[in-house]
């Protein structure tokens, strides 16, 4: 699987479907999960069950990270960065820089096999909202 470089939903990133891939080119322990995003719902619970009273949160969050049985997952559904996810079904995301260091252009472009960069260009903006959800709770965690 290819790594794409592109503009995420908050920072530029690294995507793909192989997670050894992505944690040798961030130089990072090789068990740490990465976050899992997906542009469709239905995907997304192919995957794991949502608990019901949280299913509209889900839905309806911007820019939110939750974490559902020690799986980090992302509802993407702003117009430009879905539809590639799309293609996919689901896609590794990770920010596009070496674990710990800040984001380097060069690094990036020099460690990805495709690039996409839309007329936002690459920036990065504040960090997602992180909330574990459980059956019977919701707690923010950042």
């Amino acid at each position: 699987m290819s790594i794409i470089l592109t503009q995420t939903d908050t920072t530029v990133g690294f995507l793909s479907q192989d997670s050894a891939s992505l944690a040798q080119i961030k130089g990072r322990e090789s068990g740490k999960p990465f976050l899992k995003v997906f542009a469709s719902l239905a995907e997304l619970q192919k995957s794991l069950r949502i608990p019901l009273k949280y299913r509209s949160k889900v839905r309806h969050a911007r820019k939110t990270t939750f974490v559902i049985k020690n799986q980090a997952v992302r509802y993407v559904n702003d117009t430009i960065h879905s539809r590639l996810i799309q293609k996919y079904g689901w896609l590794y995301s990770t920010s596009a820089n070496e674990s710990g260091k800040e984001y380097d252009r060069n690094f990036c472009i020099s460690h990805s096999d495709i690039r996409i960069e839309d007329s936002r260009g690459f920036t990065s903006s504040e960090p997602s909202h992180i909330y574990l959800l459980t059956a019977i709770r919701l707690e923010k965690l950042r």
